[in-house]
């Protein structure tokens, strides 16, 4: 055997740094491969999947390591947070962002010549893992998923082979690559649109869930939805905050149900267009204001510290209000352990028909629900309080979001795809990758 690990950073079980090249996000899942190639080049990439092939051993890949599938023994990880590079091309508006990037590098890249990326919520999530599933981005109703302005990609094949992956030069390709996640090959660059925007309106509305009926905030946020034009993004979600440091004082322990906002609109607009949520009830705390885009990551204020968790989402064809607030209760306070769940609305851009395999395009809705792991929930209770929640809207949902799929890889592709998208995406495996060699994903084999 060719001897790829020659003058290459690897570790292997035992090696010091073994245990910091694994550490990620996702604290819930152990990753204990039999070798860890730290690239920092493509070069790199394609010697880790030269070697993994010719020895038979599956591939997982890992930049930040928030969308782990599942624990893994064995086989071979390819590590790839070195390669985190971001330049912009300013007159062409687009950003080529390395394999590890991050959404606050591009985000803060992009801010220097006037423009921002379609990122998601959380500044530290990677930019490529997240755009191969799609993107559901902070500004989608506007603009779409992320994955409808990708211009080209950098991907290493099965074969051990750098691709440079266009829509005219392997349209089928670039078609799979785009929504089908890990399944396809190992991407180590991709170039991305930007748009034109330096500043947005938006923000957080907190309301007591104890104070004012979550029901009547469901209720008025899904009315208020029907009136807004595409330019607003928004989405809305519930939670009961544990008492740990992490959380100020003034939030452990109290029941919030918070309606976020990104519109893209002026501030004047933006005020009169949240007056409807204004009035559902008397808020907690109101964070609605004309911001830099690159504050944006505080509409949302996702965690910035490494932790478990388990979490599912659905893709819904329309919402029937009485399942929506079932779903919210059992997950509240009335639940045995700690629930974050989220009603995202969709539509507008993300509704328009695009040359990739992002599937569920009629979807108008998402609704996901992430559960902390601890010793009160284990994966399998987690789960199990999953599959009754959904239930409530079981009548609604066309499938499940890769996007938010967050420990589900012993489900594999289960409901991610439709059925004629599965087909086509189990086609370009068996083309591209016939020994199933990325299988450390939610494969489609």
């Amino acid at each position: 055997m060719i001897d790829h690990t020659a003058e290459r950073l690897v570790f292997r079980p035992g090696d010091a740094g073994y245990e910091d090249e694994l550490a990620g996000f996702q604290t819930g899942f152990a990753q204990r491969p039999a070798i860890v190639f730290a690239a920092s080049s493509a070069a790199d990439v394609a010697a880790a999947v030269s070697y993994a092939a010719e020895a038979g051993l599956p591939v997982g890949v890992q930049a930040t390591g928030h969308g782990l599938p599942d624990g893994a023994e064995g086989g071979v990880l390819i590590s790839t947070r070195r390669m985190d590079a971001v330049s912009v091309d300013a007159e062409g508006r687009t950003a080529t962002v390395g394999a590890g990037v991050r959404w606050g590098q591009v985000v803060a890249a992009a801010a220097e010549h006037g423009l921002a990326p379609l990122n998601g919520s959380a500044p530290g999530v990677g930019a490529v893992s997240y755009t191969l599933g799609g993107g559901l981005g902070i500004l989608a109703r506007e603009f779409g998923y992320t994955a409808d302005h990708v211009r080209s990609l950098e991907v290493v094949t099965a074969d051990g082979r750098l691709r440079h992956v266009t829509a005219e030069s392997e349209p089928e390709l670039y078609w799979g690559l785009l929504g089908g996640g890990a399944n396809l090959g190992v991407v180590t660059r991709l170039a991305v649109g930007l748009v034109p925007l330096t500043r947005l309106y938006g923000g957080a509305i907190d309301f007591d869930g104890d104070e004012v009926d979550p029901a009547e905030i469901l209720r008025g946020y899904t009315e208020w939805t029907r009136s807004v034009p595409d330019e607003v993004t928004s989405s809305v979600a519930a939670l009961v905050y544990p008492d740990i440091p992490q959380v100020p004082p003034h939030l452990r322990g109290r029941y919030l149900v918070t309606v976020r906002v990104a519109f893209t609109g002026s501030e004047e607009e933006g005020e009169r267009l949240v007056a409807p949520l204004r009035a559902i009830g008397a808020p907690v705390s109101d964070s609605l204001r004309e911001m830099p885009y690159a504050d944006s990551h505080t509409i949302h204020s996702d965690p910035d510290f490494p932790h478990a968790y388990y979490g599912d989402g659905v893709m819904l064809d329309e919402l029937e209000l009485a399942g929506a607030t079932e779903l919210f209760r059992v997950s509240g306070p009335a639940a045995d352990a700690m629930h974050v769940v989220q009603l995202n609305h969709l539509g507008g851009a993300l509704a328009e028909p695009a040359g990739n395999a992002v599937p569920y395009r009629e979807a108008g809705w998402l609704m996901r629900i992430l559960s902390p792991l601890d010793e009160r929930t284990d994966r399998e209770a987690a789960r199990a309080h999953h599959a009754r929640a959904f239930r409530s809207v079981a009548g609604q949902t066309l499938g499940r979001s890769l996007n938010f799929t967050f420990g589900g890889g012993d489900r594999g592709a289960e409901g991610l795809y439709d059925a004629e998208t599965r087909k086509r995406l189990a086609g370009l495996k068996a083309t591209y990758d016939p020994a199933n060699l990325f299988r450390r994903n939610y494969n489609v084999n």
